[in-house]
């Protein structure tokens, strides 16, 4: 049993560790700001393969496997979330469908843009009736001759507003539930695809989380992903492996936190004496170290187990829910450390304790997780 990272994958999280110090780090409280991530920043990060890590290299991909994908997410959350979740939603929501379910026309029509960044790809199955219930969707579509037609809302879609690519589901018969469901994928520029707008939020500010309105959307019937009736297993799949990338973004939020909360308490001095000296901060520090390496290890084994091919489900839920909650407590102790300069926007964890909290919420609850935990801890009983 080795635990130690490969020598490719420290070269790769080094060279991040340094794109991320110079590019990414110095605009962070920018992007917060202004509710953006510069086009020239993720022009960036295409041209260095972090929108394409793990897909194969003929497909324009990095031809890296899906851990070097949580390193990436990593370490550029450290700095930024918004960018952090940027990379993680357009690759294992859009690009990891496509090349799960998608046939080899699909893959090679779609994925050579998305990884170079021409689009920026969005997973669009939340409604406003229809969270963690995805089998409740009322989004619908019927055939057209060549064509299939699609009509209803989304919320929640994460880099919805860049309008690139999107992993749409619809349902041809609600009565059906879940096995009437299906998945398309859609050009969001497509007549009919209207942003109805970008929401305001508390956390990830620069992450466009966008509201759609879908009206006699026309796609080819070429644009099916998979077959007819398969959309509800995609999206599950989907959601399966995207919880790593989620437990990557919260990892890295929970480090960058700690790390400038260790770097402050050796400066910071109160009655004449660092304030890393007193016994109650160095409890905080032993704390918050201990939840990050818990984190880090079931979010590395998760992934571990997805390139082995191996069942990853359980390990994939407990990442997340470990290393979202891991993100809250660290960046809640971080903000303590600081004391009241915690509480102001001159100082970055701040920003990252707002940033912590979504990911214990998007791509299923840690309330769903422990659902899912539990049932799967009771299979065999």
């Amino acid at each position: 049993m080795d635990f130690e990272l490969s020598q490719d994958h420290k070269v790769l999280r080094d060279s991040v560790r340094e794109f991320v110090e110079h590019e990414v780090k110095p605009i962070a409280r920018q992007i917060d700001e202004e509710h953006m991530i510069p086009d020239a920043l993720v022009a960036k990060m295409a041209d260095l393969g972090l929108l394409g890590s793990y897909l194969p290299e003929e497909l324009g991909g990095a031809g890296m496997d899906l851990l070097s994908y949580i390193l990436v997410v990593e370490e550029v959350s450290k700095a930024c979330a918004s960018s952090g979740v940027l990379i993680s939603a357009h690759t294992s929501l859009c690009c990891g469908p496509i090349l799960s379910f998608g046939n080899e026309e699909q893959q090679r029509r779609w994925l050579p843009d998305l990884t170079s960044g021409r689009s920026i790809g969005c997973f669009l199955l939340t409604e406003p009736d229809a969270g963690s219930d995805a089998g409740s969707i009322k989004t619908s579509y019927r055939r057209e001759g060549d064509d299939f037609v699609i009509t209803g809302s989304k919320i929640f879609i994460t880099n919805g507003g860049y309008r690139g690519t999107g992993i749409v589901f619809a349902t041809s018969d609600r009565s059906l539930k879940h096995k009437g469901i299906s998945a398309f994928i859609v050009d969001l520029t497509t007549p009919g695809v209207e942003v109805l707008r970008n929401e305001e939020k508390m956390g990830i500010r620069g992450s466009y989380t966008t509201a759609f309105a879908l009206d006699q959307v026309r796609v080819p019937a070429a644009n099916l992903l998979g077959r007819e009736g398969e959309g509800f297993k995609i999206a599950m799949d989907t959601l399966n492996g995207g919880r790593i990338g989620i437990a990557a973004q919260a990892l890295g939020i929970a480090e960058g936190a700690f790390e400038r909360a260790l770097a402050y308490s050796k400066v910071r001095k109160q009655f004449g004496a660092p304030i890393c000296d007193n016994q109650a901060i160095q409890f905080k520090l032993a704390d918050m170290h201990a939840r990050i390496e818990g984190a880090r290890l079931v979010t590395y084994r998760a992934a571990w187990l997805k390139d082995a091919g191996k069942n990853y489900t359980l390990d994939s839920a407990l990442s997340k829910m470990l290393a979202s909650e891991a993100a809250t407590f660290v960046t809640k102790e971080a903000i303590q450390i600081h004391g009241g300069y915690g509480f102001i926007c001159d100082y970055e964890v701040e920003r990252m304790y707002r940033d912590a909290k979504i990911t214990e919420i998007y791509e299923g609850t840690n309330e769903v997780q422990r659902v899912v935990i539990s049932k799967l801890l009771l299979a065999d009983r």
